[in-house]
């Protein structure tokens, strides 16, 4: 065997034929080894994926609405196109999404106390009415 390798317990190691860093748990029978750096050197470095996303230009869910009608004058039923109809119908106005403020934990608290309160109020009035012979027909 060379100088280059070393043996840790059960792992081999073997020094880069390029380089000369040291690569871990390589068999015993490797003679030669070559790193990932100079291997990503001599195949080049991976490029960034490309996002696949595209936006149409059309609302969120279009393609299950029963009917629904593009700017350029395209219709479709179910997200299907009819060509026959091109041009025939005016374009679907789209309301935007109402946002909803989430409350914090704090909030729903309080809300929740509240309605306690006003439960309690309402049990309260209901027995001072028992008391002064206020019934409810």
């Amino acid at each position: 065997m060379k100088t280059d390798n070393y043996k840790t317990g059960t792992h081999y190691a073997l020094s880069c034929s390029k380089c000369g860093r040291w690569v871990d748990n390589v068999g015993e029978t490797a003679v030669k080894v070559t790193c990932s750096y100079c291997v990503l050197m001599a195949v080049g470095w991976p490029e960034e994926p490309k996002s696949t996303y595209k936006p149409t230009g059309r609302p969120a869910g279009w393609h299950w609405m029963s009917e629904f009608v593009d700017k350029d004058g395209t219709v479709y039923h179910k997200g299907k196109e009819v060509p026959e109809l091109k041009g025939t119908l005016s374009p679907t106005k789209v309301k935007p999404k109402k946002k909803t403020k989430r409350r914090s934990k704090e909030e729903i608290l309080i809300a929740r106390d509240r309605e306690k309160k006003k439960a309690l109020k309402k049990a309260i009035k209901k027995q001072k009415d028992f008391l002064n012979h206020q019934f409810d027909k």
